[in-house]
């Protein structure tokens, strides 16, 4: 006997509820749907609208007893009704917030919302009655999302990524244990190399005026600022321009032939400036030998960088990325070192970066991670794509 695709199994569940030619899917099943359009779009550049209607007023704390049910029940023969075939109606929070995605829209301004808004509560009036109809709440949500419209950062929306949300609460074992090692290697590291930091710290004052320790601001698991630790590798007071402005032109222009490593002649892309003035000679040493990032290992202890997972970015790349290249902030804390640094560190694209953050976020295990730690030092050692 053939086996179904996930699809069909989803279509045959017993959780949804079939209502004429339309289905409502229940609260899992919706969020993977919401999870794939979300991947749809990405690829397609196509925006989608996800209206939430909250009936939780009208159930009284109660969405199991008599009331809620008859609530719950109408909402699900009539809504359906109200849009296209292709669009996706399920449970957002089950007997509580119905969703509806409306796929592939050319538009989602105001006129558009008011018209959805219209449709359905006419339709809530004709089997709830005004009254009721009223009471429900109706929410709306554009995916990709307006960078001026999200919260709690920039282009981060929690309601249109419920999946991540629920990935967090399902993993809350193994990001314990995640994090008891993150605590336990790196206060292990900076205990082992106090000699090498004291070294290197000193080596950096004598050489070079200012601090030995660089502090930027980088963005963390949703996007939250921090203040990322390096050993100062540039002289002071160098301007910022210079490397926003390669950023922006390698992100955008990454996968034509005019983009150029450094800058400078042709060859593989380099995520990374070559030659660069503002980098002192020391400083060049310790980049290339990785020797700038040990300070991270407090960026560890403090819980706002792992041992392992994605680089965290500057505030300003993200003003360059993609829908998708969002996705490596959102799954995963960042980390010192990640499938990045040991298969191609500054030799790679920034689309390949990013598919290499993501294979690592939907791919992760503790055992994942300890490959990655053994495979670390070899990459620094043989100085792996490193500049």
């Amino acid at each position: 006997m053939a086996s179904k695709a996930p699809l069909d199994l989803i279509t045959e569940s017993a959780e949804n509820m079939n209502v004429g030619n339309s289905m409502v899917f229940s609260e899992s099943n919706f969020s993977h749907m919401l999870r794939l359009e979300k991947r749809r779009a990405e690829r397609s550049g196509k925006t989608f609208l996800l209206v939430l209607l909250d009936c939780s007023h009208l159930l009284n704390g109660n969405g199991n007893g008599r009331r809620g049910k008859f609530v719950t029940s109408r909402m699900e023969r009539s809504l359906p009704s109200c849009f296209r075939e292709s669009d996706i109606t399920g449970w957002y929070k089950q007997d509580r917030v119905i969703g509806v995605i409306l796929t592939e829209i050319a538009s989602a301004d105001k006129a558009f919302k008011d018209r959805i808004y219209a449709k359905t509560f006419d339709s809530l009036c004709r089997s709830l009655g005004p009254n009721d109809a009223k009471k429900i709440v109706t929410a709306f949500h554009v995916y990709p999302e307006d960078p001026k419209s999200c919260e709690p950062i920039g282009w981060y929306n929690a309601n249109l990524h419920l999946d991540v949300v629920r990935q967090k609460t399902k993993s809350r074992i193994f990001l314990a244990i995640k994090r008891a090692i993150d605590i336990v290697g790196s206060s292990f590291a900076l205990v082992i190399l106090s000699p090498l930091l004291l070294v290197i710290a000193l080596t950096i004052k004598l050489t070079s005026r200012g601090p030995v320790l660089f502090r930027q601001a980088r963005l963390g698991l949703r996007g939250k600022k921090f203040i990322f630790l390096k050993f100062r590798s540039m002289y002071m007071d160098c301007d910022e321009q210079r490397h926003r402005d390669y950023v922006e032109k390698f992100i955008q222009q990454q996968q034509s032939a005019a983009c150029r490593p450094g800058e400078e002649g042709a060859g593989a892309q380099v995520y990374k400036l070559l030659d660069d003035p503002r980098i002192t000679p020391v400083g060049r040493f310790l980049r290339r030998m990785s020797l700038d990032e040990l300070p991270q290992f407090i960026n560890v202890l403090r819980g706002e960088m792992s041992l392992v997972g994605p680089r965290p970015p500057i505030p300003y790349e993200c003003e360059f990325y993609g829908v998708w290249h969002r996705r490596r902030l959102l799954e995963a804390k960042p980390g010192i070192t990640g499938l990045w640094q040991v298969e191609g560190r500054s030799s790679t694209t920034f689309d390949g970066m990013v598919r290499l953050d993501l294979r690592y976020i939907t791919g992760w295990s503790l055992w994942l991670d300890i490959k990655i730690l053994l495979k670390t030092p070899w990459a620094v050692l043989t100085c792996k794509g490193a500049y």
